[in-house]
């Protein structure tokens, strides 16, 4: 018998959310069992599912395949009535150990095919903590779940549920474990990370769980955020971005696009000049400060004067990573109700430009760092990353998980040398 294999499809939350996973099986004593951890963002995430699934069951025909994620949470029956799938479960039961042990074989009772309750019910986040999830230099921490916000294109809320938050006090407790175990850098994730806190006793901001932990854990090297909706940006975070050099200075924002009118379609909460604002203030805080983003292309009733501000918007922001997502049509959305859909060719056509304008900017910021040195964190022998997680290679090898000071001598493609 084999032990239990995980795929994973979509975000980092969800990677995280398979270690997990892996842990819980194992416990349960799990055996010759296939887990796919499903994507629902977009359509086309979802088709990638169900093919895994059916390429998983061609190649493991003996397994119990168990479906879960935010396409089963979302779509619980669609994937129960696939042939290939034994066991369907919600994002809530994949983080329960009894779910687990249900379908350990000396399990005493039914299982139900499908195991997915109402998630907008759940009040908090998953107590299952992985200590140390991520590569050998760089540890993930999951502070957040769900999302309170009905983007009109977006399925997530329903994968996900209402946000949730993990106590600062939990959080400090895992990054003081995760340092003792070397961990020189800890990435702090969830789904709508800048409402941490709302649903917590005395309301607390993003800003003041980075300022508690680096206070309360002063031996950790780097604190990096991942993304963030700007609009939500508290004072404290700001003046952590201005006086902690421990917080890294690279922020990833969800834009989502460059037009007012676009925006108040998508039911944003930020206006362009909003975007423009944040990023003049935090460059003028910190002006090693750099920006990736979320930038969707074709969305329902797109011109190209729109779409020019979402282009422009990479300048006037000084975007250097972006993420550029294809509109694509996602039942349960109001914007897949929304008569004027763009022609899948222009939508094509619109994220290829973005796409060049980002690789612009990043050979832009590459050329800007030759002569500097970096503290480089260092991610396998050959490779580490830059303060503003720029790629570095190292012709000779270094020692994984080190910080090392680094001359920049050059550029090779999307990557610095030293």
């Amino acid at each position: 018998m084999s032990a239990p294999k995980f795929t994973t499809l979509g975000c980092r939350l969800n990677a995280y959310e398979t270690e997990a996973m892996k842990e819980l099986s194992q416990a349960a004593g799990l055996e010759n069992l296939v887990v796919v951890n499903t994507c629902a963002v977009t359509a086309e995430a979802v088709r990638k599912s169900r093919q895994e699934i059916r390429r998983l069951r061609r190649d493991n025909p003996q397994a119990r395949i168990v479906v879960t994620g935010c396409a089963a949470q979302t779509e619980p029956e669609t994937f129960a009535q696939m042939p290939e799938v034994d066991t369907v479960i919600g994002n809530t039961e994949k983080m329960q150990p009894e779910t687990w042990n249900g379908m350990a074989a000396n399990f005493i009772g039914e299982t139900e095919k499908v195991q997915v309750d109402d998630i907008m019910s759940v009040t908090e986040t998953a107590g299952h903590l992985i200590d140390g999830f991520g590569t050998r230099s760089r540890a993930y921490v999951q502070v957040q779940n769900g999302c309170d916000h009905r983007c009109t294109f977006c399925i997530i809320p329903y994968g996900r549920g209402n946000s949730r938050s993990v106590p600062a006090g939990v959080v400090v407790d895992q990054i003081k474990r995760l340092v003792d175990k070397g961990y020189n850098e800890v990435v702090l994730t969830g789904v709508d990370l800048t409402s941490w806190g709302a649903d917590l006793p005395a309301h607390p901001k993003l800003g003041d769980l980075v300022m508690r932990i680096l206070k309360l854990v002063p031996d950790l090297p780097r604190l990096r955020i991942s993304s963030i909706d700007s609009i939500e940006v508290d004072d404290n975070l700001m003046q952590a971005i201005a006086t902690e050099p421990r917080l890294m200075p690279h922020l990833h924002l969800s834009l989502q696009h460059g037009d007012d009118m676009i925006l108040k379609r998508m039911a944003r909460r930020h206006l362009r000049d909003d975007a423009i604002r944040f990023c003049e203030e935090a460059r003028r805080l910190r002006p090693d400060m750099t920006f990736g983003a979320d930038i969707i292309a074709g969305f329902p009733t797109e011109t190209e004067a729109h779409f020019e501000n979402s282009l422009q918007l990479v300048e006037d922001c000084n975007l250097t990573w972006l993420h550029v997502f294809p509109y694509s049509k996602r039942e349960g959305t109001p914007a897949a109700k929304i008569p004027k859909q763009i022609n899948g060719n222009t939508i094509k056509a619109r994220a290829a430009r973005l796409r060049a304008a980002g690789d612009a900017q990043v050979q832009q910021h590459l050329a800007a760092q030759i002569g500097k040195t970096h503290q480089v964190l260092m991610e396998n022998p050959h490779m580490g990353r830059t303060e503003q997680f720029t790629e570095v290679k190292f012709s000779r090898p270094q020692t994984e998980g080190k910080i090392i000071a680094t001359h920049i001598l050059g550029i090779d493609g999307i990557h610095l040398t030293a």
